[in-house]
């Protein structure tokens, strides 16, 4: 074959490429090198279509030996670059990308690329240095200022970050990644509706994108609590892709906050068994509101920590001593303002020792201007808003401050930020509170609990050691307020007479078995009532229709709507008695209805979710209204219906206790979580590992 041969036979090899007839392309290139073993163009074109078909490492391989013929050449270097970007090798891409630049000074596509390579490495003031100068080369370069403002946004400069993606939509108007970017800007800024424009844009250019239908969905449930109209954006995913990360959790947790409970029991079991073989299936969060066993609950959080907070390979914290006066004690929340997790805490931290301890608020929410968030703000010695601080800022910002003990309370819920403490900037960290389960990370030394949450023979479900207090693990406040007037029965929208059940859980604790037992209760008790909470527009609307084909008249389910807090407690004096769900019972709610002096009837769970309501009322005194078995639990909740004298002992019960027993003695909780601190903190300074123990 003559060389004119060997070039007819790359133009068609070529043509064929371009035409996306890879496996053609392919055979001719494989010919040409047959004749001619080092061919630049055929080698170096065989490596670009190994590329193109996803075979990355075999690329690399074709191109280095296309590299070998003639080192000189630019593409040649941008194509091996970009094949080692797609297996993850962003050092040896960035050697690369400098090699092209060395060859073509004004190559901006390859500053571009190289922006790429300098984020996956973390070092973001570089990238944005080599977007800048793609742009100052082309600056008309769309993707240019769409990665630039991805690098802004990771750095929480996302006023200027959103800038940026602007500007890309006006030279690029059809840019899905960049709606999809503004989008996710926008609802970091909390502009929610703006964020839903744009992401309704990036899915009319793009229907088939799973993941901008994820990231539409979870603002839709997240920030907008529109579960219902979030439900189709998570079936079009799972017909997309039956496997996609956590959208079937996704799925069935926004179709239990709806109460729409289409194929409950085969979605719940395909997401438990997804769990046990190790899948990315379901989030933590959603998991504890259907699993009732704390292995697999252990599992699913070693899933998520191994996926999306692994713990850094050199953490901030290396074993050097802090020597203070007192104890310093870092508070990590996104909650910091009206909000059930600072309903709890509040009084804890007005009470803290203050000659013993320093406390050290870190924000990651945003200031309401509530009565709350000031009444948070005056019991810290510094409140630090991290809200808008990278995780490695902000886990900077703490270690600068020499914490002892870093406090996470939220683990997996709410506006939580996990990779912090993946980080390790205290030498003691400790989940508690705001996630009744473990985070399945081995950068969390101690889970505060109670013998109840987790008896001893559940230690090993736990990647953290258990600090077990004395009456409950939860914390709460005596001071919360009550208003001083209770609505009268038909201003709750309550019947004159009749015996009043309620449960004002989530909607998404609600399960088909409880909601079974909650009607056959309706159906025995003439001119009963359930009385719930109306999280969202669909409960109401999917629990009558449960309701009526259970036999029970729509009517007789009544649906409380949002009210102050002090005016909710105060109307739930017009209940009867409260109905715990499992598997996650009502944990501040419960603590809610105590404190207004509402019995609630629980029954005891399987995980420490499910256990929460026992913990509170073997603290306030009434244990007697822990059942071990549903069965149990539905005849004492008939009983206790019919006999108005046992509630009503019950009841007197619940008011002398309230003030007297554990349950709402602030002060005494204080004490003993600090008295966890002192050991926590004197086993650390002998050079002792966190170890399980049991505060006196």
């Amino acid at each position: 074959m003559t060389p004119t041969d060997l070039e007819v036979q790359l133009e068609q090899a070529v043509a064929f490429h371009q035409q996306g007839r890879f496996p053609d392309a392919e055979v001719l290139y494989r010919s040409i090198l047959a004749r001619a073993p080092l061919h630049f163009a055929a080698l170096h074109l065989l490596g670009v279509v190994h590329y193109q078909t996803g075979r990355h490492a075999d690329a690399i391989e074709w191109i280095e030996r296309a590299i070998s013929v003639n080192p000189n050449v630019a593409f040649a270097h941008y194509n091996r670059a970009l094949a080692l970007q797609a297996i993850n090798r962003p050092a040896d891409a960035l050697a690369s990308y400098d090699r092209v630049l060395r060859l073509t000074p004004d190559y901006a596509d390859a500053y571009v690329n190289r922006g790429n390579a300098l984020r996956d490495l973390k070092r973001p003031d570089e990238a944005l240095a080599s977007y800048d100068r793609a742009l100052s080369l082309k600056p008309d370069f769309a993707q240019a200022f769409n990665n630039r403002g991805s690098v802004l946004f990771d750095a929480k400069r996302t006023d200027e970050a959103l800038a940026s993606y602007d500007r890309a939509l006006q030279l690029m108007p059809d840019f899905i990644e960049a709606h999809e970017n503004r989008a996710v800007a926008l609802e970091s800024l909390q502009r929610y509706e703006e964020a839903l424009v744009s992401y309704d844009k990036a899915i009319a250019l793009q229907p088939d994108h799973a993941g901008t239908r994820v990231n539409r969905g979870n603002l839709l449930a997240r920030e907008l609590h529109c579960y219902e109209q979030a439900i189709p954006d998570f079936e079009y995913v799972l017909r997309l892709d039956p496997e996609h990360d956590y959208a079937r959790g996704q799925l069935l947790h926004m179709r239990m906050q709806c109460c729409d409970w289409r194929d409950f029991e085969r979605d719940t079991q395909a997401i438990e068994a997804g769990v046990r073989e190790g899948k990315r299936v379901c989030w933590p969060f959603a998991f504890q509101a259907i699993s009732r066993s704390p292995a697999d609950l252990k599992t699913c959080s070693e899933i998520f920590t191994d996926d999306i907070y692994p713990a850094a390979k050199t953490p901030l914290w290396i074993g050097e001593r802090h020597r203070h006066g007192k104890i310093r004690l870092g508070y990590v929340s996104g909650e910091f303002r009206e909000q059930a997790t600072s309903y709890l805490t509040a009084g804890l931290f007005e009470l803290h020792d203050k000659s013993r301890f320093e406390l050290f608020a870190f924000d990651n929410g945003f200031d309401d201007g509530g009565p709350m968030r000031k009444r948070l703000a005056a019991a810290f010695a510094d409140f630090v808003d991290i809200s808008r601080s990278p995780d490695l800022a902000a886990a900077q910002l703490i270690r600068e401050r020499e914490i002892d003990i870093l406090i996470d309370l939220n683990g997996y819920f709410g506006r939580e930020r996990t990779g912090i403490f993946a980080l390790r900037p205290a030498p003691l960290q400790v989940n508690y509170l705001g996630f009744p389960a473990t985070l399945g990370a081995d950068y969390m030394d101690y889970i505060v609990a109670d013998r109840i949450v987790i008896p001893e023979g559940e230690q090993n479900h736990y990647s953290e050691k258990i600090v077990y207090l004395p009456d409950t693990y939860q914390v709460n406040d005596a001071h919360r307020g009550i208003a001083g007037r209770t609505p009268t029965r038909a201003e709750a929208g309550l019947p004159e007479t009749g015996f009043v059940f309620c449960s004002f859980n989530n909607s998404y604790k609600y399960t088909p078995a409880m909601f079974d037992i909650w009607m056959r209760l309706l159906l025995a008790v003439q001119g009963s009532v359930l009385w719930l909470f109306e999280s969202n527009d669909a409960v109401a609307k999917n629990l009558r229709r449960e309701g009526q084909a259970r036999g029970v008249a729509p009517e007789r389910l009544i649906f409380a709507r949002h009210v102050q807090l002090d005016e909710h407690l105060a109307r739930q004096r017009l209940g009867d008695l409260f109905l715990d769900a499992l598997p996650y019972n009502a944990h501040t709610t419960a603590s809610d209805a105590l404190w207004a002096g509402l019995p609630v009837l629980t029954c005891v769970g399987s995980t420490f979710p499910g256990r929460v309501a026992a913990s509170l009322l073997a603290a306030v005194g009434l244990p007697e209204l822990v059942t071990r078995n549903l069965a149990d639990y539905e005849t004492l909740a008939l009983k206790l219906a019919r006999d108005a004298g046992a509630l009503a002992v019950l009841k007197a019960k619940l008011a002398a206790n309230r003030l007297t027993m554990p349950l709402f003695d602030t002060n005494r909780f204080r004490r003993h979580l600090e008295a966890a601190f002192v050991v926590m903190w004197d086993r650390h300074r002998h050079g002792e590992p966190a170890e399980t123990f049991a505060v006196p």
